[in-house]
């Protein structure tokens, strides 16, 4: 199972260029960006593959990012139920395009978060 070290060591090594400080938290992982926003990384200890990604960026544009895979019915409509991705507001619902894999899913997620605050958009 994915521990929240672990993931720690990926952001802080594989996303330097992003990344200013990291943090377990509890039972989370705040990772904290260079433009102030925030990555919270949530990994269950007890369900298999079970977690939350979440980009806080309200005090910026507004937006949130999150990919999980909670079982919320109000997404079961996605394809990738019960895996969603939350693209710039809570009821922003799509298909995500990352990885299933906890580790693999919080690299494309990073890479995605990367990509979004290097090329603006």
């Amino acid at each position: 199972m994915a521990t929240l070290d672990e993931i720690r060591r990926i952001a802080e090594v594989e996303f330097a260029s992003i990344v200013t400080d990291a943090e377990v938290m509890g039972v989370k992982l705040r990772i904290i960006l260079t433009d102030t926003s925030y990555v919270d990384v949530w990994v269950s200890k007890k369900l298999e593959n079970r977690f939350g990604f979440h980009w806080e960026r309200g005090h910026l544009d507004g937006t949130i990012y999150r990919y999980d895979n909670f079982p919320d019915t109000d997404w079961k409509h996605i394809s990738t139920y019960p895996f969603h991705f939350h693209n710039g507001a809570q009821d922003a619902v799509e298909a995500p395009s990352f990885s299933q894999d906890v580790i693999q899913g919080f690299r494309d997620f990073m890479g995605f978060v990367e990509a979004k605050m290097v090329g603006g958009g």
